[in-house]
């Protein structure tokens, strides 16, 4: 009966958490690079033509887009007129159903009262940050299902050996599809301690290793077979990428100096929504006394700790693998919250007791009263903006305007709608930075037609001298757009100098 009503609830607003995420989900937020990327690499698995669309270089591991090429057909029946990188987030709405219910599984597992499980779903999947990130093709989306996957396995009521193997294996799949997921593990191994008895628990902790340890070696197995483990002159390697990664990548700087790249991302992060991170991180100092929320709060506090180091690189999806425990921690503290204040064991005048029911329902109309008008703000703008407008107009003046056999220069947003129509479009990221891409360039710029200058490309972090060039040395036909977020289709000339990026 109990599974029966915990699936009645889940059914109830699974519906309605996915309407709001889904709706104008082409439109908004702006494409991104990490997601042209992402599908395109899923598109060359698809299509037998390796691991990447370029050369892979194992700056991350590919069982994430080797998911997103099992359903690279969905969109593409959905949303067949529709720009490649906007259609295919329909494929993101499956992975946020199979996170919500985890997210609803593992806080009735961490005995969660039915209504706080329902408000940890609503906080995961309505809170502006998570509804921005859900819709975006990140490897972080699909990640955070296996980590999730693997917590509520572990926390199985049933106590098998076979559950904490296949937590282990799905912590491994985890990683496989995110290396950064590698931060949650020790929450999944306090899964795996609470989800045991003492008797059992080493013979568990053993069979969690193993399905870890056994599935993760597939991933340098394929390097090592490939001659690509270790480092070498004319080829790349795992512990390469692994190195850059680690030591060779600019840094995003310190969290606390005002002017970094890591300080003005959090602060993006709590312009977007501050409430549940801040409520969440109010709640991880109460969840240190309560066993039930070690779960949660550790995987929130070593995310935390990671990103208060000095120096390290922060992306700005890194916040999404945090976003379902802030909720799991708000949700578990007001179950207690509210079950201290409504204890019945507890005798109490009829006076105490109406005044305690009146507390709780005051503070509840309180937060509701404070959250949701900012929240309504956030949600629907994702709702209504049309932010990919002019890169869907540019793609039609393209088709319309250039020679099918130019040579583009483009982002990764662009790159699969220009080749699925038989352009010779090369990512720009790709120009100077992969041999095999200088090969067909061997004049340099001059053998550019057309350069698609995005945001993307102007404001990058590398700096590529062939794509400067061919910007230099090239004039505006078309611009899309206005202000920092335009887009500007240039026709290099051969002679004439035009302007830097």
């Amino acid at each position: 009966m109990n599974r029966r009503r915990d699936l009645w609830v889940l059914g109830g607003l699974l519906p309605a958490v996915l309407l709001v995420q889904g709706w104008n989900i082409t439109g908004y937020p702006a494409i991104s690079a990490d997601e042209g990327t992402y599908l395109a690499q899923a598109r060359a698995v698809a299509a037998g033509e390796g691991l990447a669309h370029y050369t892979y270089w194992y700056d991350h591991p590919p069982f994430g887009w080797m998911q997103l090429a099992v359903l690279g057909w969905l969109p593409e029946v959905l949303a067949p007129d529709t720009l490649r990188v906007p259609a295919a987030r329909v494929i993101m709405l499956l992975v946020s159903a199979i996170n919500l219910s985890l997210v609803f599984t593992l806080a009735r597992r961490l005995r969660q009262p039915r209504w706080a499980a329902g408000l940890a779903v609503l906080l995961f999947g309505l809170c502006p940050l998570g509804v921005a990130l859900a819709r975006q093709i990140y490897l972080d989306n699909i990640g955070l299902a296996w980590i999730l996957g693997a917590m509520a396995l572990a926390l199985c009521p049933r106590r098998d050996l076979w559950h904490h193997c296949a937590a282990g294996a799905c912590a491994a799949l985890s990683v496989l599809s995110k290396e950064t997921m590698f931060l949650l593990l020790p929450a999944a191994l306090v899964a795996v301690w609470q989800g045991t008895h003492a008797s059992t628990r080493k013979f568990c902790v053993v069979a969690f290793g193993c399905g870890f340890v056994f599935t993760v070696a597939f991933y340098p197995l394929y390097a090592l077979l490939k001659g690509e483990l270790l480092p070498g002159r004319d080829h790349v390697s795992l512990l390469g990428a692994v190195g850059f990664q680690l030591f060779g990548r600019d840094g995003s700087g310190s969290v606390f100096a005002q002017a970094s790249d890591a300080s003005r991302t959090v602060d993006s992060w709590l312009y977007q929504d501050g409430v549940l991170i801040v409520a969440g991180l109010a709640a991880l100092l109460v969840a240190v006394f309560f066993r039930r929320l070690w779960v949660p709060a550790a995987a929130l506090a070593v995310l935390t700790i990671a990103l208060l180091r000095p120096g390290g690189y922060l992306p700005s999806m890194y916040i999404a693998q945090a976003l379902p425990f802030l909720a799991l921690l708000v949700s578990g503290c007001t179950a207690l919250l509210i079950g201290w204040l409504l204890d019945q064991r507890i005798r109490r005048p009829g006076w105490a007791r109406f005044t305690r029911r009146t507390l709780v329902i005051t503070l509840a109309c309180w937060a509701i009263a404070g959250i949701s008008p900012l929240w309504w703000h956030r949600d629907a703008r994702a709702m209504t903006v049309q932010a990919n407008s002019s890169y869907s107009e540019c793609l039609r003046w393209i088709t319309e305007s250039v020679p099918a056999d130019s040579r583009i220069v483009v982002d990764d947003g662009l790159w699969l709608d220009l080749s699925d129509r038989g352009y010779h479009a090369i990512w720009f990221y790709k120009v100077d930075l992969d041999p095999e891409v200088r090969v067909q360039l061997p004049r340099g710029w001059r053998d550019v037609d057309y350069v698609v200058s995005s945001p993307m490309m102007r404001y990058g972090p590398e700096r590529l001298p062939t794509v400067d060039d061919a910007l230099r040395h090239s004039r505006i036909v078309a611009t899309f757009g206005a202000g920092s977020d335009r887009i500007e289709v240039r026709k290099v000339s051969r002679y004439r100098e035009g302007v830097t990026r």
